[in-house]
């Protein structure tokens, strides 16, 4: 099969490879597309501290090409189109059996990060994968593979959102209007909220507004903290999720929190600096500061569901579907500040 090798930072080829066998309880996917994602971005430019030669990519999205011995006939079959959920989550850890999967204790341990024996990586940059059928989550048949490529960051999302408790109403900061910020402007306009972002550039203000967003802020030119109060009462909002990596801006975002509401940081912080924050008014206005991390299994279905059923369409995102080839070409895109989404192709 052919594969795109990050060989070291900034450094690939695009090699043939030996197609991975399949074990009893796996699958062999013949992979369609592949979203590049931030993490990708950063994995290029030798940002993320894992070992090389690599092959990324976790937002894929194919179809089923041969079946395990042990796997389910009845439930699975060739042709079927599926994702995977990425976490190789051991389902022994105290998290896993908590119910918080997408932080096991072994996930930062398998060959995905790190493997002094041989490829690391998710594997999406490739024409097939292998995948343990009970991690599958299937399609139907007339949902396009570029909405398919989605699944990964939308779940992500989902599992931002879970995080808090928006109610109808509610006044709903998000900040950075990338492509999963306008995921969190589309899923708390869902919720019912009221949705403020705040966005330097213009185009993507723009956007948001034709997504539903129903205030925008930039914050070069306008006080962030004090339009959000401005446009709140005084109160700030009652759920801020902050998806961008600044640390002055992760300060701004907890500011900006009404009295007993909810600030997600989404975003892991670049440089990760500490982030200076006055928890006397947190102890004193009970506010309350979380993270979101990767997708669990339920926000994954629940992403699967929202594609399938129509309810969200995140294609509107899509800046290019590239033939995965062309890799330089897509990796340079994908690089720009205001670049959304660029998906591989791998196939017809």
């Amino acid at each position: 099969m052919q594969a795109i090798i990050l060989n070291k930072p900034g450094d690939f080829s695009i090699k043939e490879i030996d197609t991975p066998e399949v074990k009893e309880d796996e699958v062999l996917i013949r992979i369609k597309s592949s979203g590049i994602c931030t993490n990708d971005v950063r994995d290029f430019n030798g940002d993320c501290n894992y070992s090389y030669p690599r092959i990324g990519g976790h937002e894929y999205a194919g179809v089923i090409e041969k079946l395990g011995s042990e796997v389910n006939k009845e439930r699975f079959h060739v042709g079927q189109k599926v994702v995977q959920y990425i976490i190789d989550d051991c389902k022994e850890c105290f998290y896993c059996k908590h119910g918080d999967e997408n932080i096991c204790e072994e996930h930062p341990n398998s060959v995905i990060f790190h493997n002094e024996n041989g490829l690391s990586g998710y594997g999406g940059f490739a024409e097939f994968v292998i995948a343990k059928a009970e991690d599958l989550f299937t399609y139907s048949e007339d949902t396009s593979f570029e909405k398919m490529a989605y699944t990964e960051p939308l779940a992500c999302v989902v599992n931002s959102i879970s995080r808090t408790k928006i109610l109808f109403a509610d006044d709903v900061v998000v900040i950075g209007g990338g492509t999963m910020g306008l995921l969190h402007v589309m899923l708390a306009k869902l919720k019912g909220a009221r949705v403020i972002l705040s966005e330097p550039l213009k185009e993507r203000r723009e956007k948001a507004l034709q997504l539903g967003c129903d205030d925008v802020i930039d914050p070069i030119n306008q006080d962030a903290v004090e339009e959000v109060k401005r446009l709140t009462g005084g109160r700030g909002a009652m759920v801020v999720f902050n998806t961008t990596a600044n640390p002055k801006v992760a300060a701004q975002s907890v500011e900006m929190t009404a009295p007993t509401g909810t600030v997600v940081m989404f975003s892991s912080i670049h440089p990760n600096e500490p982030v200076p924050v006055n928890m006397g008014a947190v102890h004193s206005w009970q506010k309350t500061i979380t993270g979101a991390v990767s997708p669990t299994i339920k926000s994954f279905f629940q992403a699967v569901e929202l594609i399938n059923k129509g309810i969200v369409d995140p294609t509107v995102f899509t800046e290019e579907m590239i033939d995965y080839k062309e890799f330089g070409r897509a990796i340079e895109l994908a690089s720009k500040p205001d670049t959304y989404k660029v998906i591989l192709k791998f196939g017809e």
